[in-house]
């Protein structure tokens, strides 16, 4: 399942790298070019919105398979494209049936028990970003070997071999929501006003994972630059740095298992901040900045991997039947905050350069901790109040898996 997911959204990302060579062999304009970039995003929005819920609604080992096969056959479409409407149709179609990652996200959380919930989301969730941090780095070694059309042959060939064996291992599974769908994503958006810990566990991912856009879009512009001047391969392979602090995805698993959730957030929140010092050291070039640069990478993924994992754990501990429903709400926000973090970039790159680039992260990663705080201090008072179930609910505070956990976080 970790394998699964890291695939589906890894094509979401192979263009980044390869959007010159793209252009040349299409003979499109830069601006078309970039379109590949934003049609993938705006694909993978629409499925976050229209197909994550459906994992409510159908029976979860066909849906996730069906989507993987979707993403096999689009990406032949992307593959073979001879111009840019067939790129772009495949592009965006590919990142629509990609959120095959967030259908078998929950799906894992379900069939684990409540006490290993959190190691089983790490470890998928270990899959899906190194796809996402690796996609760059692939793109760019198949493209050396057999032009840019290989990386996207070879992902269809995987993503069907995926399909092939997510049915064979994997049980059938279905927990019906008794709703049509248009009132199952009218549900999905209810639950942002019906459930805090969402709201709030929302928010943290945006900001958060708003950071690790600002950084990943700015980082091709400072590698390129006059204080490193590398190639767009060596570029690629700092893919290979940030796999790293993904792997701490499962370790923060393993953490909110024994009732640490809220404090793994914390950690994670204040080395999101701390991780922004180092990478601003990293912008002047030479060998102790690249040194900074490249522990900044590490620390700023291990800590967005962190508060990601705990907040998965929270809201998936909410309302069991909604599983589906409530990834799809929380991973909208998620993404719609990369999204305002790849935006911002852009435009504080050209005005201030990596220097703004490092203050809007450092800005970014403030307001987690500052959300994180407040949220604690809230937490605290409501626990401090006589409650028929405070002496039980002292001693599950922060197990993610269990009901008075549920309830006290919803508070």
């Amino acid at each position: 399942m970790s394998v699964a997911t890291g695939l589906s959204v890894a094509g979401n990302y192979f263009a980044q790298p390869l959007l010159d060579v793209i252009g040349h062999d299409l003979h499109l304009s830069a601006s078309t070019a970039a379109l590949v970039v934003t049609v993938a995003q705006v694909g993978y929005g629409l499925g976050l919105l229209l197909l994550v819920p459906l994992g409510d609604l159908l029976e979860r080992r066909r849906l996730a398979v069906t989507l993987c096969a979707a993403t096999a056959v689009f990406l032949t479409v992307t593959a073979s494209a001879p111009n840019a409407a067939l790129l772009l149709t495949g592009t965006a179609l590919t990142g629509l049936a990609s959120v095959a990652a967030q259908v078998v996200v929950p799906y894992a959380a379900t069939l684990a028990a409540p006490a290993e919930r959190g190691r089983t989301v790490g470890t998928v969730m270990t899959g899906l970003l190194l796809g996402i941090l690796l996609a760059r780095t692939a793109a760019g070694l198949l493209a050396e070997l057999g032009g840019w059309r290989t990386v996207y042959w070879v992902n269809a060939a995987l993503m069907l071999l995926m399909a092939v064996l997510l049915r064979l291992r994997l049980p059938a599974l279905r927990t019906p929501a008794g709703l049509r769908y248009p009132a199952l994503l009218r549900s999905t958006l209810a639950l942002f006003a019906q459930e805090p810990v969402l709201r709030r566990r929302a928010v943290l991912g945006a900001l958060s994972f708003a950071g690790f856009s600002v950084l990943w879009t700015a980082m091709a512009f400072l590698m390129s630059g006059p204080a490193y001047g590398w190639q767009e391969s060596a570029i690629g392979l700092l893919g290979l740095v940030g796999a790293a602090g993904s792997l701490s995805a499962s370790t923060a698993g393993r953490l909110a298992d024994r009732g640490l959730v809220h404090r793994v957030t914390g950690v994670g929140a204040f080395l999101l901040l701390g991780s922004w010092g180092l990478l601003a050291a990293g912008g002047a070039g030479g060998a102790w900045s690249l040194a900074a640069l490249l522990a900044g990478v590490i620390v700023l993924d291990l800590s967005v991997q962190a508060v990601h994992v705990s907040n998965q754990n929270l809201v998936y501990a909410i309302r069991a039947e909604a599983r589906n429903r409530l990834n799809s709400a929380y991973m909208t926000s998620y993404f719609v905050g990369g999204a305002v973090g790849s935006a911002l970039t852009s435009v504080v790159w050209s005005a201030a350069g990596w220097g703004g680039v490092c203050a809007v992260g450092a800005m970014l990663a403030a307001a987690v901790v500052a959300v994180w705080l407040t949220d604690r201090l809230r937490s605290r008072r409501h626990s401090a109040q006589p409650s028929p179930y405070s002496a039980s609910s002292a001693s599950s505070e922060e197990s993610p898996g269990s009901p008075s956990a549920a309830r006290i976080a919803s508070r």
